[in-house]
């Protein structure tokens, strides 16, 4: 998709380039630049972790976690190559491991989350609430359903065509 300058003389195409040719690295610019403004891919989202991993026998990794408005779980899988590799299926595994996350696991999370970041103000069970919109947490609205947001450069057809089959 082509971006474009708005001048005095027109419209003026922007180079494309490359995350890579602009010295931009996946975990160390574009995940914190995106952590700290969801919002530019996912508005109403909050992030309740980064690299989240909180589980036994496996070392993976989770990009971002966050809850939404409807209180679902959404994982977030960043790509900085162009095609994407397999995050589709990484992203499948991950949504299966944090499906069975309770309200008070996600707010162990996010705790752990405001700690380790700038963010380390106000505790965390009440940030939870009022993102929410909730008075007291319920357990059986909370995490009803898992959400996957895959970003990346670009998808390739095998990414595209495997997420509108699962939609």
């Amino acid at each position: 998709m082509a971006i474009y300058n708005i001048t005095d003389q027109g419209l003026i195409p922007v180079q494309a380039t490359k995350f890579a040719d602009a010295g931009l690295r996946e975990r160390d610019h574009i995940q914190q630049l995106l952590r700290d403004q969801i919002e530019v891919i996912a508005p109403d989202v909050l992030v309740i972790s980064e690299e989240f991993g909180n589980w036994e026998d496996s070392r993976r990794r989770i990009d971002l976690l966050a809850i939404d408005k409807d209180a679902n779980i959404v994982v977030i899988e960043l790509k900085r190559t162009e095609a994407g590799g397999h995050m589709d299926l990484q992203a499948i595994r991950y949504a299966a491991m944090v499906s069975a996350v309770t309200f008070s696991g996600a707010v162990e999370t996010y705790e752990r989350h405001l700690d380790a970041t700038a963010d380390g103000s106000g505790d965390a069970r009440v940030r939870l609430l009022e993102f929410l919109d909730w008075e007291e947490p319920d357990d059986d609205q909370f995490a009803q359903d898992v959400r996957i947001i895959l970003v990346a450069a670009e998808f390739s057809k095998e990414i595209t065509t495997s997420v509108l089959w699962l939609n």
